[in-house]
């Protein structure tokens, strides 16, 4: 059987992993986002925090998946809440770099200008340095989901979700007939999910970013 006789005739099995794919690396870089925005702001005025943020989360990535997984399976077992927390970690790094760097960019003299007219400290934030930061912002997050897709199917290793799955039965039975089939459909699936996300996150980018702040 060729590989595309493969991929209809396991459509049915394909389809659901591709869309646990997605939606795992989505919901992970939607929490990640909350908390490195969240460790951005908190730190990007200090030039000591800042370092320490970025060495942490850096830290963090330089770590192989295959260990963090293993680190935390004697923890939280197999399945989603290894994958989970592996995913989150994994993610922070380009959202607190880009966040730091966007919101430590904005021009003074705008908010000093913004707080002449009457704005605390809370409105300057919401509503000129995170909007003139989103850009910078956006690109962590797009940089963070194509880091996930690849790392997402390494998870298969814990039991994670997604089409990991099928690369790692296909290496696990290399030789064997259809072995090589399993493992390109799952790959080749991951890769197609990266583009179409890559493609939704530069349509969000077009939506969102005033014309004329496009790169």
């Amino acid at each position: 059987m060729n590989l595309w006789d493969f991929i209809v005739d396991r459509w049915d099995r394909l389809l659901p992993e591709a869309a646990l794919h997605a939606s795992a690396v989505i919901q992970c870089t939607a929490i990640a986002t909350v908390i490195g925005v969240a460790i951005g702001i908190a730190v990007y005025r200090s030039p000591a925090g800042s370092a320490v943020a970025t060495a942490l989360t850096s830290a963090i990535l330089t770590v192989p998946s295959f260990a963090l997984l293993g680190l935390l399976i004697p923890v939280l077992g197999l399945g989603v809440a290894p994958t989970v927390v592996a995913l989150v970690l994994y993610a922070l790094l380009p959202i607190v770099r880009n966040t730091i760097v966007g919101l430590s960019g904005v021009d003074i003299a705008i908010t000093d200008a913004a707080k002449g007219i009457g704005m605390n400290r809370t409105r300057v934030l919401t509503r000129i340095e995170l909007r003139l930061a989103w850009p910078a912002i956006l690109a962590g997050i797009r940089v963070a989901t194509q880091l996930l897709m690849g790392i997402a199917a390494i998870a298969a290793y814990a039991k994670g979700p997604g089409l990991g799955t099928e690369i790692f039965s296909g290496l696990v039975r290399a030789g064997s007939a259809n072995a090589t089939n399993q493992a390109l459909a799952g790959t080749i699936g991951i890769v197609i999910l990266a583009l179409v996300v890559d493609g939704a996150f530069v349509l969000l980018g077009r939506l969102t970013i005033p014309r004329g702040t496009h790169d």
